[in-house]
């Protein structure tokens, strides 16, 4: 966590001050917009509709929406064989995969998105700026946040080591894009839709068989491919994930070697497309990326907000330590409460 009184200087002043007058006034972007979109938490897909001011926020159709990325790829993870599993634990992805799902918060999401000071890359709060930082990411999430950078050359195609390492096809020849449902399916998750009288639990047994069923069972070129469609899928959903429905793949190049993949700083990843995702238009509610980790780090460093609710308060993770508080008050009353809420915090309450 960063922050302090005097972060901003004379211009950070000018701008807090400025944004404060504009949102009492009613020239805000919630003000401004008749039906405001709420925030697309992971993936882009459906978030809850907003209404009136006494119509329910109605997340649960965002956390519907939610677990199709998130349980699925939790699934795939408990359907592959233990040999998989240690590979993927010597690359330092274990805790992050076993996290259970966070529920989207969402007006605390939008709040913190129209936070956001874009010259500073930082929340802009009355005491100063704020922002995760690496330490941030490594306890919240798990994932690794030094060694080396996540980078390289971006390709005009990527058609053939898609072709080559996934056995996929990318959307058009000059796309960076694979279906999700393609790649679901090739790693035996074909479908997420119950099946009817099928309970929770008898859901996610019948897709843990599903994922087990076509992997490979020993090491060799067909263990390969899955645990690069794998992690073509967790890197491109979670890690690095978009708004729209298809999966980026530019990282394959990185993925190619599996032996090297545990040398990358995937948490550092995270959190630099997560500040990108921020720097947006501020027309633009969405936040892609990993949206928990906003979530888990306002929880943690703004606890009088009161927005986490404490399930286990010892857990490691830190992602593992909340759960969302489900709030019935429409999405444009709840954030408007939550701005008010951060102009009042005394600075000792962070």
């Amino acid at each position: 966590m960063e922050g302090g009184g005097d972060q901003g200087g004379e211009g950070g002043g000018r701008r807090r001050k400025k944004m404060i007058r504009r949102r009492q006034t009613g020239e805000g972007t919630l003000a401004a917009a008749q039906d405001p979109p709420p925030v697309v938490p992971m993936e882009g897909e459906v978030a809850p509709a907003v209404g009136d001011d006494d119509e329910p926020v109605g997340p649960k159709k965002t956390e519907l929406r939610s677990r199709l990325g998130w349980a699925v790829i939790r699934v795939i993870y408990d359907g592959l064989p233990d040999f998989q599993i240690r590979r993927l634990e010597g690359m330092g992805f274990g805790p992050f995969l076993r996290l259970e799902e966070l529920a989207p918060d969402v007006a605390l999401i939008q709040a913190l998105k129209e936070r956001w000071d874009p010259e500073c890359h930082a929340f802009l709060f009355p005491w100063g700026h704020m922002v995760p930082t690496l330490e941030d990411v490594a306890r919240i999430t798990g994932l690794r946040v030094d060694g080396q950078a996540v980078t390289g050359t971006t390709y005009t195609s990527y058609q053939e080591p898609v072709e080559r390492l996934l056995g996929l096809e990318v959307k058009s020849v000059r796309s960076s894009l694979v279906r999700r449902t393609a790649l679901q399916a090739s790693l035996g998750v074909a479908s997420t839709r119950r099946e009817t009288g099928e309970g929770p639990a008898e859901h996610m047994d019948r897709m843990i068989e599903g994922a087990r069923a076509v992997m490979a069972e020993e090491e060799g070129e067909a263990a390969d491919r899955d645990l690069w469609r794998f992690l073509t899928l967790v890197i491109g959903k979670l890690i690095l994930g978009t708004r729209g429905d298809p999966v980026g793949c530019r990282c394959l190049p990185l993925l190619e070697d599996l032996f090297s993949v545990g040398n990358y700083a995937w948490g550092a990843a995270l959190l630099a497309h997560l500040f990108d995702s921020l720097g947006t238009s501020s027309r633009e509610t969405g936040v892609a990326g990993f949206f928990p980790l906003l979530q888990v780090w306002a929880y943690y460093h703004l606890p009088s907000l009161g927005h986490g609710v404490a399930r286990r308060r010892s857990a490691v993770p830190l992602l593992q330590r909340w759960r969302f508080f489900r709030d019935e008050r429409s999405l444009r009353r709840q954030v408007t409460m939550i701005h008010d809420a951060l102009d009042t915090i005394p600075f000792g309450h962070v």
